[in-house]
C-alpha cells in the first residue's frame, strides 16, 4: 500500500460502510518500493496487472475468497482470485457482462467502449447483450466524453484501466478508475456467488470461445514508422493470414474514426493483430489474439510483419 496510513484508512472506511472483511497486507511505507518484487525484467514496476509484481499478494491467493491490488495512482486494476491473478481482458469482459445485466436504471442504448487492441471477448459480449460497441484508439481519453454524457455505459482498455457509470447512469469517473473495478469484483462475487475467473471459465468461454491472447513488443526503425503512418485499408493486397480469410483492415477506429496511428486486421473467425509503435518508447507493439490457440497465434505473429512491411520486416 504505497499511500500509506491515508491507504489504510480508506479501506477501513470502505470496510466499515458495506459490511466487507477487508485485509490491507502491506501497511510499509518505502518511496523507493522496495517491498515490492521485480517485474519480468528485473526493473521495480507498479503494474498490478503483472504476475511478477503482484507476485507476493498472488502467493496469499487461496487466503481470500477474492484480492486486489491497484497502482500508486489507483488508476489500474489487478483482480486475484483462488486460481490466480486475472488476465485484464478477461476481467473487463466479465465486469461488462455483469454490468449491462445488474445496472437496471442504465439506459437499453448505452454503448460498450474498449480499446481496439482490447480483446475480441468484449466484442463477443457485447454483441451477445445485444449492445453496440465503441472502438477506439490507445488511450482513455477517447472514452471521456461518452462516459460524461452518459452515452457510454464502460470504456476500458487492455491495460487493465477502466471506468462506468453510477448505478442511476450519471458519469462517476472519466478517467481510468482502479478503485471501482477491484471493489466491482468483491460485487460480483457477493451477487453471483462466483468469482469473475470462474464466471469467464464457466460461462463467457463455453458461449463465445476461448481467445489466445499476447502482446509481442520489438524494435522499429523510422522506415517501418512511416510505412505504418502512410498505411490505409487497400494497403493490404492479400486476402488470408495464417490460412484463414481477411474480413476487414483498420487504420481507423469503428467507433469514432480516428487515426489508430498503425494497422488493425481481423480474421474470419474473431481472431486479429494490430501493429502500431509505441508513443512513448522506440518499440512497435504487436497485439496479436487467435480463437483457436497458440499455434494459430504463432502463425499469426510470424506473418504479421511480413505481411505489412514485405522484405522490410
Amino acid at each position: 500500500d504505497p499511500m500509506g496510513g491515508a491507504g489504510v484508512h480508506f479501506w477501513e472506511t470502505i470496510a466499515s460502510k458495506y459490511g466487507l472483511n477487508i485485509e490491507v497486507i502491506n501497511t510499509e511505507v518505502n518511496p523507493t518500493f522496495g517491498f515490492m518484487t521485480v517485474d519480468l525484467d528485473g526493473e521495480i514496476r507498479m503494474d498490478c496487472s503483472s504476475s511478477y509484481a503482484m507476485a507476493k499478494l498472488i502467493a496469499m491467493a487461496d487466503k481470500f475468497d477474492i484480492a486486489w491490488g491497484n497502482d500508486p495512482d489507483c488508476d489500474r486494476h489487478g483482480i486475484i482470485c483462488p486460481t490466480g491473478l486475472m488476465n485484464p481482458n478477461h476481467y473487463l469482459s466479465v465486469a461488462i457482462w455483469y454490468l449491462i445485466q445488474n445496472r437496471t436504471d442504465w439506459k437499453d442504448n448505452l454503448k460498450v467502449g474498449k480499446t481496439l487492441v482490447s480483446s475480441s471477448m468484449i466484442d463477443k459480449v457485447a454483441i451477445g447483450l445485444k449492445r453496440e460497441l465503441y472502438e477506439v484508439p490507445v488511450g482513455f481519453k477517447w472514452f471521456v466524453q461518452g462516459l460524461l454524457d452518459g452515452t457510454l455505459a464502460f470504456g476500458g482498455e487492455e491495460s487493465a484501466g477502466a471506468s462506468f457509470l453510477r448505478k442511476d447512469g450519471t458519469v462517476w469517473s472519466t478517467d481510468k478508475d482502479g478503485f471501482s473495478l477491484t471493489l466491482l469484483s468483491a460485487e460480483i462475487l457477493a451477487k453471483t456467488g462466483r468469482t469473475p475467473a470462474e464466471i469467464y471459465k464457466g460461462t463467457l468461454v463455453p458461449q463465445f470461445g476461448e481467445p489466445y491472447y499476447k502482446r509481442a513488443d520489438g524494435p522499429i526503425n523510422d522506415e517501418q514508422k512511416a510505412i505504418l503512418k502512410s498505411l490505409t485499408p487497400n494497403s493490404i493486397k492479400t486476402s488470408t493470414l495464417a490460412g484463414m480469410p481477411i474480413t476487414k483492415v483498420l487504420t481507423t477506429a469503428p467507433g469514432n474514426g480516428a487515426d489508430i496511428g498503425g494497422v488493425k486486421v481481423i480474421m474470419n473467425d474473431g481472431s486479429w493483430f494490430a501493429i502500431r509503435p509505441s508513443g512513448t518508447e522506440p518499440k512497435m507493439k504487436v497485439y496479436i489474439e487467435s480463437f483457436s490457440g497458440e499455434e494459430l497465434w504463432q502463425r499469426i505473429n510470424n506473418e504479421a510483419l511480413p505481411l505489412i512491411f514485405g522484405e522490410k520486416a
